[in-house]
């Protein structure tokens, strides 16, 4: 009864740090204040006269002074042991005062501390696996709760720090492999990768969460292809180390994928008749160029030039569709920024000029030249200037510039205009995301920065934007500079076959299949 009663007033570990951390600044209030005491009583026997307001002043001056760089120094040097109780704590399972460190800061690696701090984070996820191993009964809560987890149509998937699956529900897309180990099999669309993210956390993290809208399990074609979106969270430490919610979207995202393998297929069937006008147009400007006025040869140009490019967008929709596949294939040659806008330039100030938007366009002399399809990257940058007119103001200017990065020529096309919200970034390059905004005030189909995507990916390149709500945007892509990447597109009949990374964004987790 005695020992029952013991524990029943024993504290909780979370109230030690709040009482020793006050505890220690009260010792060093008083430690300074006793000393100041000290002081003055040996300066009064030693004959210094109290009634001296120099006296005073001085006291009292140091006494404050040192007490306050003294408080800040215990604070600082009691960082350490609050990070290590705020751990220990959490272990216990009870819910800190103050949130858990990261073992990861500058300063704990520079210190040392970093290897203390994320024992304790590894030697409580230990002990969680300990106190709750596969053998053990499962409670009837725990198992209420898989039956509710099964029942869900959400995929969910839970991996511990060794990042081994300790339990997956029936909906989660995962496959066992050759080795007869589990697989969570997701194709990610996106730069940043489930993996990717992952080993950021792990480097720089205590709590983080983050979502991947539209993510797939198979290439677009394969027979049982589903698409998610996935909300991922990650706790350092924690014997749960990463929980995946999957929430199945395939009815809403495949009549898309539907869709867009119509385009294909609409754009295929138009590119015969297209390529009988180029033959007629060839023909013409080549009979009637003796007899054609200054204008209408300018005009027939147009024409030619125009039909020349509708033969290219045609061109990138199917390829979109071969993207979706992984089966991109296109032929680089050397070429130059310039070179390849002087195709476009005449349109896009056209286009600029009929709805009032100043553009510019600064590229410097002497870029080096880069490996690119001339007509698949002129429609990137239309593409991107066309979005910049549409969403800036009327009499906004509009600016494309170029500059060499390392092994790269970056592009960039900035406006001034309405900008975009941080929450819409993330998605604007998937196929027909529109955002609510767009949707209502500007036309389109949502496909042209998917595309722009897929072009500048197939030529080993990237593509990004930067975004200020009310006050512009700028989208910009890289492309190889033609001599970093001339051997391998030699040794590959100049088709872009060596430049597409090897990274495709497929999940492998091997570990045990629990639950």
């Amino acid at each position: 009864m005695d020992i029952a009663s013991d524990t029943e007033k024993t504290p909780p570990i979370k109230d030690f740090w709040p009482k020793y951390y006050r505890r220690a600044i009260l010792i060093v209030v008083i430690t300074q204040l006793i000393v100041g005491i000290v002081v003055s009583a040996a300066l009064i026997i030693s004959g210094v006269h109290i009634q001296d307001i120099e006296f005073v002043v001085a006291i009292v001056a140091t006494v404050v002074t040192a007490s306050f760089l003294n408080v800040a120094i215990v604070k600082l040097l009691l960082v350490p042991l609050r990070d290590i109780s705020v751990a220990i704590t959490n272990a216990a399972g009870e819910k800190p005062t103050e949130p858990l460190a990261n073992p990861n800061t500058q300063q704990y690696q520079k210190n040392g501390f970093k290897p203390v701090l994320q024992f304790v984070y590894n030697l409580a996820a230990k002990q969680d696996r300990k106190d709750t191993p596969e053998t053990a009964a499962i409670p009837t809560e725990l198992q209420h709760l898989a039956v509710a987890f099964e029942q869900t149509k959400a995929g969910i998937v839970i991996l511990n720090a060794d990042g081994d699956v300790q339990y997956a529900n029936k909906h989660a897309p995962v496959s066992t492999g050759a080795d007869e180990n589990p697989h969570l099999d997701l194709l990610f669309e996106t730069e940043t990768t489930f993996s990717d993210w992952l080993a950021n956390c792990r480097d720089q993290a205590v709590h983080a969460d983050t979502t991947w809208l539209r993510v797939p399990d198979r290439i677009v074609g394969d027979e049982d292809r589903r698409i998610f979106n996935v909300t991922a969270s990650y706790e350092k430490g924690s014997a749960a180390e990463v929980v995946l919610v999957l929430f199945d979207s395939t009815d809403r995202y495949q009549p898309e994928d539907e869709e867009l393998d119509f385009i294909a297929f609409a754009a295929h069937e138009l590119r015969g008749p297209i390529t009988v006008i180029r033959g007629y147009l060839d023909v013409l400007d080549m009979e009637l160029s003796d007899t054609l006025s200054a204008e209408q040869k300018e005009l027939m140009k147009r024409l030619i030039v125009s039909a020349n490019r509708l033969t290219g967008y045609i061109n990138n929709i199917l390829n979109t569709s071969k993207f979706d596949r992984r089966h991109l294939q296109v032929h680089l040659n050397e070429d130059s920024i310039t070179s390849i806008y002087a195709m476009i330039a005449d349109d896009m100030m056209m286009r600029a000029s009929s709805q009032s938007r100043l553009l510019t366009v600064t590229i410097p002399d002497g870029l080096p030249t880069i490996a690119a399809d001339r007509s698949s990257l002129s429609e990137v940058i239309s593409n991107l200037i066309d979005n910049a007119i549409k969403y800036s103001n009327e009499g906004g200017a509009i600016e494309m510039t170029a500059r060499q990065q390392g092994d790269f020529v970056e592009v960039l096309v900035t406006d001034h205009g309405i900008g975009m919200p941080s929450n819409i970034i993330g998605n604007l390059f998937h196929k027909f995301y529109r955002s609510h905004r767009s949707r209502e005030t500007v036309a389109g189909t949502g496909i042209g920065l998917y595309i722009c995507k897929a072009i500048v990916e197939s030529h080993g390149g990237t593509i990004g934007v930067t975004s200020v709500e009310g006050q512009g945007s700028t989208f910009s892509f890289t492309v190889p500079t033609y001599a970093s990447v001339t051997d391998k597109l030699q040794a590959n009949d100049h088709t872009n076959a060596g430049l597409i990374t090897t990274h495709d964004g497929w999940i492998k987790n091997h570990g045990k299949l629990a639950g």
